[in-house]
């Protein structure tokens, strides 16, 4: 890395060789202690990490446990997941890389959720995303040649940060953001080293193809990150940045090759392939951060009151999306980092990128304390109608804040003591200002719950049906976004079926992308009504009813409606006397040939 991107630190020149052994030992003995600190971050899902998982989201921890499952099939019999699956929503079934089905590390775990289960699997993911994160932001720290207590801290701070905690309720795909520091490093590399061309774009290219296949939305917030550093880099330094251009044009040529042929196909079926969609399944201006987030702690940190911790959990966009907080300590730290140090050309990259991404992350109208101003336009609202950013949140661009601000708290310690030199008073007051801003930032473990078990008979039922493998089954209750008991029970068992409905987001008759699509019929809707022992109830016609059933043309109907008096008289009465009952599954098949 050039020393224009360098934060100053006392050069190795003149150490002790014993020192600078411990050196190499010492980064090795960080990243143990990133993983311990993720360990005791989610020991109460280690405790039972077959079935426990984070408490907060259920629907979304189901979803990602069957793509978890789905892949893991697909693995173990020889091949890679098809990207175009009717394993969900037959019979249209779902495009994968319009969803967040976490494919690279789904295939990667495969050994786990085979011997473990998929929870376990999710468990590993988490644990591995708090450490590998924090590792990820210490390597870049430590490329920018930050000293090694500086870029330890730096990556805390990014690795734990309260952006990640909350992503960790059931947003998987967003809480392993592990790649976002290295791809940073790789664009920085090709910018700014003589290292070839072909071997930074090989590499950039690489980590971009992984993280296309982790999660796309943290890929086009990398994608600003790096614009918006390599801008500032080339406004500093102009000479540079013509002297690097053909340069950096290559690489990034040879990046986008190596995207293309190992990315290709993924693109091509998300873009030109069955079930395209465009548009924001999410209502506009929903996911916003309140201006307030960012110094309102929620019970997930272990210095909040009770107020701090009600206000948050009245974010309108739930615990999973309350991704803002800092804190007054870290941002009174941040300000006095950019002001003091503007002239170094790391902390003017980094303010600018915090600042750039705090302000986007406030979504196109500003909410402040749960009111929103809708006179007070804001930038992303110009941004949110273009393609492909119109399909992200806004608030999960916190996550990219925190990175930003972990590279300016750890430059900030090592250019505030190189100023204020080596005195016992200097290093008091900045390691004062540290601890305070960490505490601040401490998290609480994870909360857990358990995950819905497989209902009594499952088992029973589909091996005493002998189904052909994809065989189209409608679960009762359907799967749908609010109601996810099938998928988890599929994921748990591992069963090859199709399900009829699904948790999905989908092209609706239009094109246009929703969460389940174009929907699904009043049956589906009303076999879930009475599952769930709602009173006021619409029922279709039997004609209706049949209808859809012939439209689904299932090889078997499973219902958990043993103890659903309601809902058994009501299949009953549709469909006659069950072929098998088992525990609380009833179980009707030859509705057509299974096979």
């Amino acid at each position: 890395m050039t020393s224009a991107l360098s934060v100053p630190v006392t050069p190795e020149s003149g150490v002790p060789l014993a020192q600078r052994k411990l050196a190499y030992l010492l980064p090795a003995l960080i990243a143990l202690g990133y993983l311990a600190a993720a360990v005791a971050l989610t020991w109460r899902l280690w405790a039972d990490p077959n079935s426990a998982m984070v408490a907060g989201n259920p629907t979304d921890n189901d979803l990602f446990a069957w793509f978890m499952r789905y892949a893991a099939t697909a693995v173990l019999h020889g091949h890679f997941p098809a990207l175009i699956t009717t394993s969900m929503n037959v019979p249209t079934g779902i495009n994968l890389m319009w969803n967040t089905s976490l494919l690279l590390p789904a295939i990667f775990l495969t050994p786990v959720t085979a011997l473990a289960g998929p929870q376990a699997s999710l468990t590993v993911l988490v644990t591995v995303g708090f450490a590998g994160s924090a590792a990820s932001m210490f390597y870049l720290l430590r490329r920018l040649r930050v000293s090694l207590a500086a870029a330890a801290i730096g990556g805390a701070v990014y690795g734990f940060s309260p952006a990640l905690l909350h992503a960790a309720v059931g947003h998987y795909n967003l809480q392993f953001a592990v790649l976002l520091p290295l791809i940073i490093d790789a664009g920085l590399r090709l910018y700014t080293s003589d290292t070839s061309a072909w071997r930074s774009g090989i590499w950039l290219g690489l980590l971009v193809t992984a993280q296309l296949l982790i999660s796309e939305e943290l890929l086009f917030g990398t994608a600003i990150a790096a614009a918006l550093v390599t801008s500032v880099l080339a406004a500093s330094r102009p000479r540079m940045a013509a002297a690097r251009a053909r340069h950096t044009a290559r690489g990034l040529l040879v990046a986008i090759g190596v995207v293309l042929v190992l990315a290709g196909w993924p693109l091509w079926v998300q873009f030109f392939g069955p079930l395209t969609q465009h548009g924001s399944s999410f209502i506009p201006n929903f996911y916003e951060n309140d201006v307030a987030g960012f110094v309102v702690p929620s019970s997930a940190q272990f210095l909040h009151t009770a107020a701090s911790a009600a206000a948050a959990a009245r974010y309108q966009g739930g615990t999973s999306e309350y991704v803002a907080y800092l804190g007054f300590p870290l941002l009174f730290i941040l300000a006095c980092v950019a002001v003091a140090f503007w002239r170094h050309l790391a902390v003017r990259a980094a303010a600018v990128t915090f600042i750039v991404f705090a302000v986007l992350s406030l979504g196109g109208r500003l909410l402040l304390n749960g009111h929103e101003y809708p006179n007070i336009p804001l930038p992303w609202a110009l941004l949110s109608h273009l393609p492909i950013i119109e399909s992200a949140l806004p608030n999960r661009l916190s996550i990219f804040v925190d990175g930003a601000a972990a590279v300016l708290l750890a430059c900030g310690i090592d250019l505030a003591r190189k100023r204020l030199g080596n005195s016992p008073p200097a290093v008091g007051l900045v390691a004062l200002a540290v601890a305070v801003t960490l505490a601040s930032l401490l998290p609480r473990p994870l909360p857990e719950s358990p995950a819905a078990g497989l209902p009594t008979g499952w088992n029973a039922a589909f091996s005493a049906l002998h189904l052909r493998p994809s065989a189209t089954v409608l679960v009762i209750p359907v799967p749908t976004a609010t109601l996810t008991g099938a998928l988890r029970w599929q994921a748990e068992s591992g069963d090859r079926i199709s399900l009829i409905g699904g948790y999905f987001q989908g092209p609706a008759f239009n094109g246009h992308a929703y969460i389940d699509g174009n929907g699904f019929p009043p049956l589906a809707a009303y076999l879930n009504d009475l599952y769930s022992g709602n009173v006021a109830l619409t029922s279709p016609s039997t004609s209706q009813a049949r209808s859809t059933l012939a439209q689904w043309d299932p090889a078997a109907v499973v219902a958990a409606a043993g103890s659903r008096p309601a809902l058994r008289a009501y299949l009953v009465g549709l469909l006659g006397p069950p072929t098998l009952s088992t525990g609380d599954m009833l179980v009707w098949r030859h509705l057509v040939a299974s096979g």
